[in-house]
């Protein structure tokens, strides 16, 4: 993910130079704001996890239908609709077997991620040190609690999150506006 080598950048330019507080404490903040994209990140990384899951199941339930459909049509011995419907078990196990393969890669892309994340948690704790608690009125002292522990994260990422979906509403009200446009123009 590009905010973790980002966040990974950040750091070792703070670890690797000896650097004035002021300037460790702006870094550990600029960090800061990276650490919760990176969270955003695994958290998009989670939802399209899930989403396949639900995909998978439902192309399940798909294949065990037609499977059905097929015997029934086998016992009353009607070829026509034994063809069509061994044509549609074809398309729904390969179809499952995608969606069994891309549930695996997500899920193994997820458990990296969450690696990574954590490691970057781990280092950045480690380029805190000797770092003062407060900047003005910015806290860090736990730039790193999950959303639930610290109320200010989860504002921050609540708000980053009602910006995206803003975003992709503009976009899609620009997109169908654009695609209407085109419709009448016709």
């Amino acid at each position: 993910m590009p905010v973790f080598e980002q966040l990974r950048r950040s750091l070792n330019e703070l670890l690797e130079r000896t650097t004035k507080p002021e300037d460790r404490r702006l870094v550990v903040i600029r960090m800061k704001g990276t650490l919760v994209q990176a969270r955003l990140g695994v958290d998009d990384l989670r939802e399209g996890l899930e989403l396949s899951r639900r995909k998978l199941e439902k192309e399940r339930q798909e294949l065990l239908t037609v499977r059905r459909r097929k015997e029934l049509a086998v016992g009353i011995q009607d070829a026509e609709t034994v063809s069509v419907a061994e044509r549609f078990e074809r398309q729904h196990e390969q179809r499952v077997s995608v969606l069994e393969e891309k549930v695996a890669v997500q899920t193994r892309e997820l458990e990296l991620a969450e690696r990574e994340l954590d490691e970057m948690k781990a280092e950045i704790r480690t380029a805190m040190t000797g770092v003062p608690g407060t900047v003005g009125n910015e806290s860090l002292d736990d730039p790193l609690a999950e959303p639930g522990e610290n109320p200010r994260v989860g504002e921050e990422i609540d708000a980053l999150g009602r910006s995206r979906a803003r975003a992709d509403r503009d976009a899609e009200a620009s997109r169908r506006l654009e695609e209407l446009k085109r419709k009448m123009g016709k």
